[in-house]
C-alpha cells in the first residue's frame, strides 16, 4: 500500500510558477508509473503529465506541454510538477496518482494510488 500526499498548491497570478510536490509515507515509488491529474469545478477529471518509473518515458496534456515539467526522485521516494507561464485554466485540484503496471496511461481509472487533491488557482 502506496500513501501519497501533495504539496505545493496555492494563489499565483497569471504567468506565474508554481511546484507541486508528492511524497511517498508508506510504499516505495521506484517501480510505478507516476502521474498528475487535474479536476476543475463542473469538469471531468484529466491528465495532466505522467512519468515512467525509470523517468525515461514522459507524458504531457497538449495544453500544458512546453509550461509543466514532471519528475521524479526515486532516492527520495517524491514526484515534481514544475508549472511555469501558468495561466487561469490551469486553476484546479491537483492529484499525484501512481500505477503498478507498465506504460503511462491517460486514463484515472488505471491508477491505483491517490493523493488527496492540492488545491491551485491562477488569477488573471
Amino acid at each position: 500500500q502506496v500513501q501519497l500526499a501533495e504539496s505545493g498548491g496555492g494563489l499565483v497570478q497569471d504567468g506565474g510558477s508554481l511546484r507541486l510536490s508528492c511524497a511517498a509515507s508508506s510504499g516505495t515509488i521506484g517501480s510505478l508509473v507516476m502521474g498528475w491529474f487535474r479536476q476543475a469545478p463542473g469538469k471531468n477529471r484529466e491528465f495532466v503529465a505522467g512519468i515512467s518509473a525509470s523517468g525515461g518515458s514522459l507524458k504531457y496534456l497538449d495544453s500544458v506541454r512546453g509550461r509543466f515539467t514532471i519528475s521524479r526522485d526515486n532516492a527520495k521516494n517524491t514526484l515534481h510538477l514544475q508549472m511555469d507561464s501558468l495561466k487561469p485554466e490551469d486553476t484546479a485540484t491537483y492529484y499525484c496518482a501512481a500505477r503498478a503496471g507498465w506504460g503511462i496511461t491517460f486514463n484515472g481509472l488505471e491508477y491505483h494510488y491517490w493523493g488527496q487533491g492540492i488545491q491551485v488557482t491562477v488569477s488573471s
